[in-house]
């Protein structure tokens, strides 16, 4: 059986500069209606950019939601008229002043698929050079270079929070064929 929910009514509570709000009456598979609040958001990418001593680049900032920094791989919101790897190319250069080379994707990830829009495209990447970083001016953010094997400790032992990093690291280990460490 093909799952399904029809939009009936779709009224809007919210359109910000990032996201877009709506209370939504949606039909059921049986008939029945219901409400489903809805967050629309442009998306987003990640990258996963490996050094040549087997490091990933890691940028740490404040987080106003959580009010806490918060140490993740580079990543913003996907600009209109770019693709997600343009856009990632820009973000890594914006926040670490790195150029990669040798992208290829990770996937995508559906970080809050109960309410929330927003896709995350995931890029692994080789660090070819460096020019000058180059922030949002309401970016505030120190790099760290992190080992890959150091990296998927820190993913399993909870010190990285960020879901899109624990993938796109525990991605990235998989793919340079690195064991994962033993629970």
């Amino acid at each position: 059986m093909k799952h399904f929910e029809k939009t009936l009514e779709s009224d809007e509570i919210y359109n910000g500069k990032i996201i877009h709000v709506t209370n939504d009456t949606v039909e059921l598979e049986n008939g029945n209606t219901a409400k489903r609040e809805v967050v629309g958001h442009p998306g987003g990418v990640c990258i996963a950019a490996l050094t040549e001593n087997r490091e990933l680049l890691f940028v740490e900032q404040f987080r106003y939601p959580y009010k806490e920094v918060i140490l993740e791989l580079p990543a913003g919101k996907l600009e209109k008229g770019q693709s997600p790897l343009e856009n990632g190319k820009r973000e890594l250069l914006e926040e670490t002043g790195a150029i990669g080379r040798e992208y290829m994707t990770l996937g995508k990830v559906y970080p809050s698929p109960g309410y929330c829009g927003e896709i995350i495209h995931l890029y692994f990447c080789k660090v070819d050079h460096y020019e000058n970083q180059n922030p949002d001016e309401d970016e505030f953010l120190d790099v760290k270079r992190i080992p890959v094997e150091k990296a998927v400790e820190m993913v399993m032992n909870g010190e990285l929070a960020d879901a899109k990093t624990q993938i796109a690291v525990l991605k990235t280990a998989m793919l340079l064929n690195r064991p994962l460490p033993e629970l």
